[in-house]
């Protein structure tokens, strides 16, 4: 391939990156890839932006993110229209999508893998543990976990920082100080926030009525992911119960075990039946057990949204983490990332019994305009401590819906969404500007601006007073620092 043509696919492939997250127009710089590769993947910084995992032509990268990591960005230079790069963006916002740094991010630490003995006769022995001896394993296997220096905890904006870089580069690069795009949530909505219930005993699904009886209280509505096999019996009222009082269901796993991703032609075994379940619970949503995952693997699964990625994971069995607090397409499939600590997590794991981390999250999510999805399973929220705390972030999050700070909504929603986004289209009719494609009623055209080396979001006052749009000025639209 000539050095042309690599440039030429570059430029289309990093724009498509730029347009499929902003949704605006194609007329971006020109990205270049400048210098040879290193052979080798590791990790290193791009300015403000956070770690980045990939090649780099500027210099080897690191092999651990906790070793001193160059800044690439210093390396990046403006020819006219041009954009040099030392690394291929496309290929670095994979690597964090996909989690493909995992193997480099422990800096020596092991982790019990899928297809590990121990990890086969934890699963085998579990459902017989004590929840306290349970719980006593889990605490011995995390003690580490505050030592990971990557990605970022609570919250890892890696992938946001990586494509708001870009984007300011491309408007240094084109002369644009005012670059109109699609907002990322429909009405102008600040930011989006859903719960999910996992249920994953029989103690929790016979308590679904009185958790979407809380819900209920608080005119929040949450999405239910059930076990379809061995786990407790699944009745048809059980299911029309969930759908008739306006919650979402969704299929959790195949049956729990811990096995679902230990081999490739296992998993694909399991997918064929769990596309069964999707059809026979009229489910357009997925999440695996335990959030284990391996997304190359997701093509074979017949759903419209998967759930079973997070964005930080050093509390989880499988560690990592994709590094981003929006939803992103994975081929067919698109991928809700888990935002928030989970409340078993949280209880049991941080012995935590406030919504102070949980507040922390949400507000740092908030404030980049992201996706806050919170699992909340039915299983241990019974008892009345665990109960309470949930309560008290339903009113939180109810307060925050008042105050205009968030859309709350099913995950199915989201995703419809998202996927109606991904098709609109900035039109500029004689510098009249307007929004093109099925679901523009919903849809709001935003700025982004760059002061002090900060790029800004803002609506335009014009629109927002024909329109009903928040105030720019208010605390719902916010600056960001990239």
């Amino acid at each position: 391939m000539q050095k042309g043509e690599r440039a030429l696919s570059q430029e289309d492939k990093t724009s498509r990156l730029l347009t499929g997250h902003f949704r605006c127009s194609d007329d971006l710089a020109d990205f270049v890839v400048s210098g040879d590769l290193s052979s080798d993947s590791g990790f290193f910084r791009f300015g403000r932006a956070g770690v980045c995992y990939g090649q780099c032509s500027a210099e080897a990268p690191a092999t651990i993110p906790t070793d001193s990591l160059r800044d690439a960005g210093q390396d990046v230079s403006l020819d006219g229209e041009s954009v040099q790069l030392p690394f291929d963006p496309v290929q670095v916002v994979q690597n964090l999508r996909y989690e493909r740094y995992r193997p480099s991010s422990n800096g020596g630490r092991k982790e019990i893998n899928t297809s590990s003995l121990v990890r086969k006769i934890y699963y085998l022995f579990r459902p017989l543990m004590p929840v306290g001896f349970r719980k006593h394993l889990q605490r011995l296997y995390f003690r580490d976990w505050n030592k990971i220096a990557f990605p970022s905890w609570p919250v890892d904006f890696a992938v946001e920082d990586i494509l708001e870089q870009l984007l300011m580069l491309s408007m240094k690069a084109t002369k644009v100080e005012r670059l109109p795009f699609i907002w990322f949530w429909p009405d102008g909505a600040p930011s989006c926030t859903t719960i999910t219930h996992d249920v994953e005993t029989s103690a929790g699904r016979d308590f679904c009525s009185d958790l979407m009886d809380l819900n209920d209280s608080f005119e929040i509505k949450s999405a239910f992911q059930v076990i379809p096999e061995k786990r407790y019996s699944v009745p048809q009222s059980y299911l029309d119960g969930i759908r008739n009082r306006g919650f979402e269901l969704n299929v959790h796993d195949l049956n729990h075990d811990g096995h679902l991703m230990e081999r490739k032609e296992e998993f694909l075994r399991r997918a064929e039946h769990i596309n069964r379940h999707g059809l026979k619970f009229g489910a357009f949503g997925f999440r695996s057990a335990m959030l284990h995952r391996n997304l190359d693997w997701y093509d074979a699964l017949d759903f419209s949204y998967d759930m079973s990625v997070p964005n930080v994971a050093h509390l989880d069995p499988q560690r990592g983490g994709c590094c981003t607090v929006f939803p992103f397409f994975n081929g067919k499939l698109l991928e809700l990332p888990v935002t928030v600590t989970q409340d078993y997590t949280l209880f049991h794991m941080l012995n935590d019994y406030s919504t102070n981390l949980w507040k922390r999250q949400i507000s740092l999510i908030e404030q980049r305009h992201g996706l806050i999805q919170i699992i909340i399973h039915p299983d241990y929220i019974i008892e009345k401590a665990a109960r309470r705390v949930y309560g008290e972030l339903l009113g939180y999050l109810a307060g925050m819906r008042a105050r205009g700070e968030t859309w709350i909504a099913l995950p199915g929603e989201i995703a419809e969404w998202w996927r109606l986004r991904s098709k609109l289209r900035l039109v500029d009719e004689g510098g009249c500007l307007r929004i093109e494609g099925e679901g523009r009623q919903r849809a709001r055209i935003a700025y982004a601006t760059i002061e002090d080396g900060v790029l800004k979001y803002e609506f335009d006052p014009t629109v927002r007073e024909t329109e009903n749009l928040p105030d720019p000025s208010s605390d719902s639209i916010q600056d960001i620092a990239v």
